[in-house]
């Protein structure tokens, strides 16, 4: 297996391009919301940077807010 820093060569790996809408009755992703989509995403990604014992960042803060405006 190769370190995490070295990059692979995955231009033989197959890939195929799927739209939601020509996927079949197996999958409800179709029924999702954009919204929802990411958030299942978003999942995905926390599991796999637990996975491989990356510490993940918290979401972006709302509370911290700085305005600067400019002159009138």
């Amino acid at each position: 297996m190769s370190e995490p820093d070295t990059p692979r060569d995955r231009s033989h790996w197959p890939v195929r391009k799927t739209r939601v809408k020509d996927q079949g009755t197996e999958t409800d992703v179709k029924d999702m919301t954009p919204a929802q989509r990411c958030d299942m995403m978003w999942q995905l990604a926390l599991d796999a940077w637990a996975m491989m014992g990356i510490p993940v960042e918290p979401r972006l803060p709302r509370h911290i807010v700085h305005i600067q405006r400019g002159k009138r």
